[in-house]
């Protein structure tokens, strides 16, 4: 990997560490680990939002692992300290480049709803059911990937087994970690919820009231389902004992005796879990300043979305505009992108996606001569018309807003000294999932089926993202690797639901056009445009240029938490991850220099 420059060391940044405080164990029992947000060395590197799953990582590739061993190791570590983000029961997307070969190559773990499941599943009389409804219940539980997704990276490019990828988790989730404040407000937020099930209650609310900050949280039953993974492998969950116990779970949710919620039952059944398969696609490419930008295809919108708004912001030099001129331009290719997303990008085993000509040069400048410098465009935009055939500026006359989509999900970024790097998402879609645990075992299920449009959004369009049977839906993760002649450069991607796009776009653009360094687009303040009438900003994002172009700005809390690395001149590692979003992340390099 090779950078354009050197970024230069931040030291003034301060690391916030975990200190150990009043718990139910002895102080040796639990380790410290330091949280800081960009570490340089060599070696190898790894990026999460965790410190415990990059010290995971960290451990493997110190070990000799490589890359996706050490994706592995964090990613299971993840899903003991960061639960209610991802874990077993959920799914993810798995971009790899190839150290040996400079292939990139991904795995397609996305969850996929079960046989049972029609375009009509999510709708009452015609109309959608609410969606409190659908977040909290089997019915939104799809079948997971994520074990599936570890299985075939470690068995395709891996050099452990799992039995010993999940080896750091185990011992993680049996000792306990320290807990933060981050985990403390997202139990919090999700009591209510919680306190509907027996399974969760018992574990995420001890005595009727989450943990507290700086007591320690063990999740024994976690530990006790790795081990069984470790032992099986992957078919304990997908035709061994532990699916059944799903399959209870998502038909027959452990509500609490008395309750009156309406918590609807799940479709799934054993020949769901059997058939599940984690296939692997080919990448989206996209070139962009000469540079080789790879992404996750569909059913993930990330690569495509990603990348068109590249090609669009491609036909302009964003590196001699001003401020405003350059963030005008990345606010209206996200708003055209995100109206050909929404139109034309579903699940390609169910419907027809016209990636190859959504990623052209062309339709991309059929695009970008919408935009107009002295004025934003009216929102939402119409999608354009990817039928090969360019030349003006085209629009199709119909299509519609996107669906929801949570924003819970996690990312990690890792990468060795073999030139091997891996950009890894994974989720269980909202904060906590569907809000069960299956009992016994210490694990969240996902509701990612609420990731489908529940009725037709598109007009007299077709929607691409109904949900049907065997079918995945709709993802906005976006895993990137970015290659320069040939070699990594950078690797990054985010959690945010469909903010996630505009996210690794505006670090892209950052990072590429605006001289930032890493560190610097990852905490600059963001602001996400998806075809909406007004922009979404953090409080610190810069307004009143943009304002007066026609932009109309709503405020959020934050956008967003990056995890990335990218190789410098020198050819040192530079991690990179969040310094205060989520509480901030955790970057950390196996020789520091």
């Amino acid at each position: 990997m090779r950078s354009s420059r050197h970024p230069a060391a931040v030291g003034a940044l301060a690391a916030v560490v975990l200190v150990l405080a009043t718990g139910t164990a002895p102080a040796s029992a639990v380790r410290t680990v330091d949280k800081v947000p960009v570490a340089v060395g060599t070696g190898g590197a790894v990026a999460t939002v965790d410190p415990e799953a990059t010290a995971a990582g960290l451990e493997v590739l110190r070990r000799g692992g490589n890359a996706v061993d050490a994706a592995v190791a964090a990613a299971a570590t993840l899903g003991v300290t960061e639960p209610f983000s991802a874990g077993i029961g959920g799914g993810g997307f798995f971009v790899y480049h190839d150290g040996a070969s400079g292939t990139v190559h991904t795995i397609d773990g996305r969850e996929t709803a079960p046989q049972r499941m029609t375009s009509e599943s999510f709708t009452e009389g015609g109309k959608a059911i609410p969606t409190t409804e659908a977040i909290t219940s089997g019915l939104s539980a799809g079948v997971p990937g994520t074990p599936a997704t570890w299985a075939t990276a470690l068995d395709r490019w891996g050099t452990l087994d799992l039995r010993q990828a999940l080896h750091p988790a185990i011992a993680v989730a049996r000792r306990g970690f320290v807990v933060d404040q981050t985990f403390v407000s997202q139990t919090q937020d999700n009591a209510a919820r919680f306190g509907l099930f027996t399974s969760t209650a018992d574990l995420f609310l001890p005595d009727g009231a989450p943990p507290e900050v700086g007591s320690v949280f063990r999740n024994r039953d976690l530990a006790d389902t790795y081990r069984l993974l470790a032992k099986e492998g992957v078919d304990a969950l997908y035709t061994g004992p532990l699916a059944q116990e799903i399959v209870d779970t998502v038909q027959r949710p452990p509500v609490v005796p008395g309750s009156t919620a309406n918590v609807r039952a799940g479709l799934m059944e054993l020949g769901d879990l059997a058939s599940y398969t984690a296939p692997l696609r080919e990448p989206t490419h996209v070139s962009y300043r000469g540079l080789d930008v790879y992404g996750m295809a569909p059913p993930s919108s990330g690569g495509s979305t990603v990348g068109e708004a590249l090609n669009i912001l491609e036909t302009v030099d964003l590196s001699v505009l001003d401020d405003t001129q350059a963030t005008h331009r990345y606010l209206e290719s996200s708003a055209l992108a995100f109206a050909d997303r929404n139109r034309y990008v579903g699940d390609p085993d169910a419907v027809e996606v016209p990636l190859e000509e959504l990623l052209s040069d062309g339709f991309a400048a059929e695009r970008a001569c919408l935009v107009d410098p002295d004025a934003a465009l009216t929102k939402p935009v119409a999608p354009g018309a990817p039928d090969g055939s360019y030349g003006g500026c085209g629009a199709s006359a119909t299509g519609g807003a996107e669906g929801t989509e949570g924003t819970s999900t996690t990312h990690l970024t890792t990468a060795d000294q073999w030139g091997n790097v891996v950009a890894y998402t994974l989720t269980i879609e909202s904060t906590g999932g569907n809000g069960i645990v299956v009992p016994g075992r210490g694990f969240l299920l996902n509701n990612e089926l609420t990731d489908f449009t529940f009725v037709p959004s598109q007009g007299d369009a077709p929607d691409p993202n109904l949900p049907g049977p065997g079918k995945r839906p709709r993802s906005s993760m976006s895993p990137t690797i970015v290659l320069q002649d040939g070699e990594p450069l950078l690797a990054l991607g985010s959690p945010g639901g469909s903010t996630i796009i505009t996210t690794v776009l505006q670090v892209l653009v950052g990072r590429l056009d605006r001289g930032m360094t890493l560190l610097e687009a990852v905490a600059a303040p963001r602001a996400t445009q998806r075809n909406t009438a007004a922009v979404q900003a953090e409080p610190g994002f810069p307004r009143p240029a943009l304002e007066a172009l026609g932009h109309t700005f709503t405020t959020t809390a934050e956008i967003g938490a990056v995890a990335g690395i990218e190789l410098l001149d020198d050819g040192t590692f530079m991690a990179v991850a969040e310094p205060a979003r989520r509480g901030g992340g955790s970057a950390g390099v196996v020789d520091e220099g």
